[in-house]
Parts: structure tokens; sequence; C-alpha cells
């Protein structure tokens, strides 16, 4: 779990990985006694691996820089989210570090994008800091919460993940949509 959170958040390869809905059913099966692990560990040890992966994809575009930009498309890279997530870096600035762990690709592509324009170091470890601990805190103690309060759900685990699908996939359709009417 550790090493696919690292790698969403780090990685540029590392879109298309379940990080929401790892962090939130890694809380309820904690919640459940599934995992047999206390949440506060839980919780710890995902906000690392969080941050080391947006230090790596920090570095990662601070060394590459513009190359990104020029790199042709393949099988698991996609000009076209290094544009989003610098669309929503340019936005929303340093914040797009925080609110960007909420969207997968965004996620992945803010620190690379912060990296290629060389935030300043200081700056950007506070808002790597701040919306990694956001993120799992927020998805986990949801998760966990949801499991202690109704124990039989992970009886139904098939039903939670299609509704968490489909949560978080609102928001990316919407700005899909939203990004067609304005070409139109």
């Amino acid at each position: 779990m550790l090493i696919v959170v690292f790698a969403e958040t780090g990685l540029f390869f590392g879109f298309f990985l379940p990080g929401d809905y790892l962090l939130f059913m890694a809380g309820l099966l904690s919640a459940n006694g599934i995992f047999e692990i206390d949440i506060t560990t839980l919780i710890l040890s995902i906000i690392v691996a969080g941050i080391l992966g947006n230090f790596m994809g920090y570095w990662f575009g601070y060394r590459t820089g513009p190359v990104l930009f020029t790199r042709n498309d393949s099988l698991l890279f996609k000009k076209r989210y290094v544009l989003m997530a610098k669309q929503f870096y340019v936005k929303y600035g340093g914040m797009a570090l925080i609110l960007g762990r909420f969207f997968p690709i965004i996620r992945t592509f803010a620190p690379i994008f912060a990296g290629v324009v060389k935030m300043d170091i200081r700056k950007f470890s506070i808002y790597n800091i701040t919306g990694s601990v956001a993120w799992v805190v927020t998805l986990c103690l949801s998760g966990y919460f949801l499991g202690r309060k109704y124990p039989d759900i992970k009886n139904y685990l098939q039903y939670v993940i299609i509704v968490f699908f489909i949560l978080t996939s609102v928001p990316l359709v919407i700005a899909y949509f939203k990004k067609r009417r304005s070409v139109h």
C-alpha cells in the first residue's frame, strides 16, 4: 500500500493507481480488524509515503524540466496530463499541491510541475506536508469511522468501492464536460 501511494504521488506513470480507494478501504478494513494495524500507525505511514512520493515527483520535475513538454505520448505518458496539471497549478498556485491530492491525475503531476517551475523547496515542503496530511487523514478516517459505525459493511465492500468510484469520478466528469463546452 505504501508503495502504491508513493508511486501515485511521485512517479509520472503512477497516475492510474487507486490512491483514494486504497486509503478509504485501508481505514475501513482497519476499523473492522481485517487490517491488523492501528489506525494511527496506518495514517502516519501513509502520510510519510505521500510526502516522500511528492518529493520524488518534485525532484523528477526539477531534473527533467522542459523535456516533459516535448516528450511524445506513450502508453503510460500523455502530454495532456502534464498540461492539465499545469493549468490546475497556474490557477491555484501552491494550493494545487494541497487540493490536487484529491484529484487522481493532478495528484501525480502537480508535484512534478512544481519541480519543473522550480518552486521554492520550503514552500513546496509546507504544501506537500499539508496536502499529504489532509488527503490521508480525510480518506482514511472517513473509511475508519464508516467501518466503526457500520461493522457489517465489510460484507458489502464491492458496493462501497462502486459508490466511492462514482463519487470520486464526478469532479473529473464535470471538468471534462466543462472543458468540452468551452472549446465549442
